[in-house]
């Protein structure tokens, strides 16, 4: 949660919703037993999992709609499950019927002809896409009760020679170059499963593949086509194909028209009717698979008697088509004739080299014992540690390095793109742990040998910094606001009378709003802003933050780096350079820091100053330990005019991260 000029505002929620027409029988006493669910589309973060609320058991009917699958293999009251999925780190977040969300979507106080069909509201994190369907959640949940091993995905026994083949034409780099493929064979296929199938899909472009910007999918009946397929791009007037749910052929520049008015498809168009050329997937035969991100051809289009599918997916990020594949073919692979295998295919790039996909590999990763129960504060055993992680679906073994130290092995399986870093080992340990278990514990503080009572997860050295500087201001009288970590261009740079030399900020590509086209590199523009929105209010106005920022850095992985700072503002007609000066003289003196004469480079000291945003000759530079790590002073007139603020302002912002 962040605010804009100063006042919270919670983000927008993402939604993705999943409805669960089941088995699950919510008698008298609400034993949640049976389950099975169908999806439909929506925004995505939130699993809907409905049941029907009847009196008496149900026995599985061949019903269209209704896939039944044993979600637990136990009754379960509504409390037990909810105590379940908050165990699990999800949450059941509501409890609803259909009824009940048609009337308030349409705003009617008359009933609804609907069934009262109770509707389980299951929030998910949003960097889980496993969770985005049933067969996902139920197999989580499954494993992390103990009722199922960890599955082991794999690719079938076949040569190179026998795989499928894609080749790639040159011509598609200039619009989508990527592309990446599977077979899944022997799928077993009802109505519910149908859904299910497609319904990921739909969440999956919603939420990774950012509106099929990124990637695109597109699923056919293998059984329809001939290999090998060409991945092309050709001019629009030169693509004909009848497309999904159509009968008539089309140009696919007709088809842009046409489509304009469907008030699903509309909202991709833009993505390349702009182009010269479109993406354009043939089989041998030249019968057209798929036109993406746009609409699959009505010729390959899956049925309930489909039993071979082939999985496709164009993108313009490699890493994100590789992790929607995994999810695609992972989920759904228990229902294949051979569970948990997949057919591979070779895609053979236009400069002759191939890849195979899916890739299924499993990465290990080492973490130390000691880090794991550090960061969570407990005293646990290696195999505590690697019982945890294997009900959180991550294989883990013990391992003891050359120095004696306990180390865990942890084999990270296709389904589990989130896992990144140790911390998110860490994380699952926790979850695997169960937070209620965590116990709070007395903290030392370090002012005036205080004591507060903190959670035993034990802080990282910077933010228990940070938060013993947010308490040292706030008691000084400032107040603490929350600022957008993007801002716009001009902000960053020209508003604040300095010039963007190109090294220093990271510039968002395609902004959706002028607002936020850079990250900032300094806290001042959003605090200058917090005030612009607040000059009416009584003065003095005195404000700090202690956040982000990042800066450009060739040395990192990812081009950039982030730097916490803390910084305050005091807006006022007496804002002078003393009463700032002396917050930092304050701060200083918390984090044991003198002041010493300039030049003695064993604590702090400041001198003069020449940056454009201040004054002249009313700032100084803060350089601690010989090094220069903030800047403090009066605010230079033509800023304070830039944000439309008519009262004097002085400001201070330092490194934190040099304290430690």
């Amino acid at each position: 949660m962040e605010a804009q000029n100063g006042f919270l505002s919670a983000p927008k929620s993402n939604y993705n919703r999943l409805t669960k027409s089941s088995y699950q029988r919510l008698g008298p006493d609400k034993n949640l037993t049976r389950s099975s669910l169908q999806t439909f589309a929506s925004p995505p973060a939130i699993v809907v999992a409905e049941c029907h609320s009847e009196r008496s058991p149900c026995l599985p009917s061949a019903s269209e709609g209704i896939v039944c699958l044993k979600l637990l293999e136990e009754p379960y009251t509504q409390e037990e499950f909810e105590d379940l999925c908050f165990s699990f780190g999800i949450e059941l977040d509501d409890v609803t019927t259909e009824k009940a969300i048609i009337r308030k979507e349409k705003h009617l106080d008359e009933e609804v002809d609907e069934d009262e069909e109770v509707i389980y509201k299951i929030e998910v994190p949003a960097n889980r896409y496993d969770l985005l369907c049933l067969e996902g959640l139920a197999q989580a949940l499954r494993i992390f009760s103990g009722k199922q091993e960890i599955p082991t995905y794999s690719l079938s026994n076949i040569s190179k020679e026998s795989m499928l083949k894609m080749h790639v034409k040159p011509e598609t780099s200039l619009i989508r170059p990527y592309i990446v493929c599977a077979v899944l064979r022997g799928l077993t296929l009802d109505k519910s499963r149908y859904n299910s199938f497609i319904d990921l899909q739909d969440k999956l472009h919603q939420n990774i593949c950012r509106r099929r910007t990124l990637v695109a999918i597109g699923t056919h009946d293998l059984d329809t086509l001939k290999g090998p397929f060409t991945y092309e791009a050709l001019p629009p007037s030169s693509i004909n194909f009848v497309p999904l749910k159509q009968e008539k052929n089309f140009r696919a520049d007709e088809l842009m028209q046409f489509y304009k008015s469907d008030l699903k498809l509309k909202k991709f168009l833009h993505i390349i009717e702009d182009s010269p050329v479109f993406p354009v997937i043939y089989d041998s035969n030249r019968t057209v698979l798929s036109l993406p991100p746009i609409i699959n051809g009505a010729h390959s289009a899956i049925t309930l008697e489909t039993k071979n599918v082939f999985i496709e997916c164009t993108a313009t990020d490699l890493t994100k088509a590789k992790i929607v594949l995994n999810t695609m073919v992972t989920m759904f692979s228990e229902y294949c004739k051979n569970k948990f295998i997949i057919e591979p295919v070779e895609v053979i790039s236009s400069d002759g080299s191939s890849s195979i996909y899916p890739d299924l590999s499993v990465y290990d990763m080492e973490v130390s014992l000691s880090f794991i129960t550090g960061a969570i504060g407990i005293s646990l055993e290696a195999d505590e540690v690697t019982d945890l992680l294997n009900r959180m679906q991550l294989r883990a073994t013990q391992s003891v390095s050359g120095q004696d130290q306990c180390k865990i092995v942890v084999s990270v399986p296709p389904t589990r793109s989130d896992v990144l870093h140790p911390c998110d080992v860490m994380e699952d340990v926790s979850i695997g742990y169960g937070f209620n278990n965590l116990k709070d514990k007395a903290i030392e503080g370090n002012n005036n040998g205080s004591r507060r009572i903190g959670a035993s997860l034990t802080l990282l050295s910077l933010n228990e910094l940070s938060d013993l500087m947010r308490e040292e201001v706030a008691m000084i009288g400032f107040t603490e606001v929350l600022t957008f970590i993007l801002c716009s261009h001009k902000e960053n740079f020209s508003m604040l009378n300095r010039a963007d030399d190109k090294s220093t900020a990271v510039i968002i590509g395609n902004p959706r709003s002028s607002d936020f086209e850079a990250v900032r590199t300094s806290l001042m523009a959003g605090m200058l802003k917090t005030v612009a929105q607040n000059k009416d209010h009584p003065k003095p106005i005195k404000i700090f933050e202690v956040g982000d920022i990042a800066l450009l850095d060739n040395a990192k992985d990812v081009g950039a780096r982030n730097r916490r700072q803390l910084a305050a503002l005091y807006c006022g007609a007496n804002a002078g350079f003393e009463l700032i000066h002396g917050l930092v003289d304050r701060v200083m003196e918390k984090n044991g820091v003198p002041s010493v004469s300039p030049g003695d480079s064993t604590a702090y000291y400041i001198e003069r100053s020449d940056e454009p945003e201040f004054l002249s000759g009313r700032q100084a530079s803060i350089i601690h330990k010989g090094n220069h790590i903030g800047t403090f002073g009066i605010v230079h007139p033509e800023v304070l005019n830039n944000f439309d603020i008519p009262d004097p302002c002085s400001f201070v912002e330092l490194n934190i991260e040099s304290f430690l």
